[in-house]
C-alpha cells in the first residue's frame, strides 16, 4: 500500500486518482442512464431490465461495494485538492486556467460536487435503503419520483451533475495530455455532447415519470 500512499501524496498521482475514479463513474453513469432508457419502451420494460439485475445476486453487492470504495476515493482526493488549492491562494478557492479557458463547470466544481452528493444520498435513500417489497421495480420509482418537490429536487441534482461531468471530463483528456490549441474546442464540443446525451436521458426519465405515471406503473 505504500505505493498508493506516495502515489495519493503527490501532486500529479492526484490528479491520476481523479482522472482514473472520475472515468470510472462516468462509465458506470453511461450505463446507469442505458439501464434507465428501458423506461422509454414502458414499464413492463424497465421491471424486466430490474429483474435481471437483481437475479445477479451476489454479484450485486460486490459491484455496489466497488462502486462505494471508487466513489469515496474520488470524493476524498477531491476534498484534498480542495483544501490544498484553498491554503495555497490565501483561503480563496481557485481552479489553475487550463487550455481553452475557465468554464462554469471549472469555476464550480467544489459546489456541484457537493450537490451531487447530497443528490446521491436523496437517492440512495429512496431507492436502495427502503424495503423493496413491491414486486413492480417500476412502481418505486414511480413512488419516489412522482411529487412535484422530489421532482424538482431531482433536476437540481442533474443539473449540477452535468455541469460537473462537463469538466471533469475535459479535465480527464488534460491529465492525459491530450491538449493542442487545434483540438481544444472539438474536444471541449465533445464533452458537452457526451453531457447532453446523459443528461436528456435522465431529465427525460423525470419528466415521463412526472406526467404518465399512472401508465407506467400498470
Amino acid at each position: 500500500m505504500s505505493w498508493f500512499v506516495q502515489t495519493f501524496k503527490s501532486s500529479l498521482g492526484k490528479k491520476y486518482i481523479m482522472a482514473i475514479t472520475g472515468f470510472m463513474l462516468g462509465a458506470f453513469l453511461t450505463v446507469h442512464a442505458i439501464g434507465n432508457s428501458t423506461i422509454f419502451w414502458g414499464g413492463a420494460a424497465f421491471n424486466s431490465y430490474a429483474h435481471h439485475l437483481h437475479s445477479l445476486g451476489p454479484l450485486v453487492p460486490l459491484f455496489e461495494l466497488g462502486l462505494l470504495t471508487i466513489f469515496c476515493l474520488h470524493v476524498i482526493t477531491a476534498v484534498n485538492i480542495f483544501f490544498i488549492n484553498r491554503a495555497a491562494r490565501g483561503g480563496k478557492y481557485a481552479v489553475q486556467s487550463q487550455a481553452g479557458g475557465r468554464t462554469w463547470g471549472s469555476r464550480t466544481m467544489p459546489y456541484t460536487g457537493l450537490i451531487i452528493l447530497l443528490f446521491i444520498l436523496l437517492h440512495l435513500i429512496n431507492f436502495h435503503f427502503p424495503e423493496k417489497t413491491l414486486e413492480k421495480p417500476i412502481s418505486v420509482f414511480v413512488t419516489n419520483v412522482l411529487h412535484g418537490p422530489q421532482a424538482i429536487l431531482y433536476l437540481i441534482g442533474l443539473g449540477a451533475l452535468l455541469l460537473h461531468i462537463s469538466h471533469g471530463f475535459w479535465s480527464l483528456l488534460q491529465t492525459l495530455g491530450i491538449s493542442h490549441p487545434k483540438y481544444d474546442q472539438p474536444l471541449r464540443i465533445m464533452a458537452w455532447i457526451l453531457v447532453f446525451l446523459q443528461g436528456a436521458v435522465f431529465v427525460f426519465v423525470t419528466l415521463l415519470l412526472l406526467f404518465y405515471s399512472g401508465q407506467l406503473a400498470l
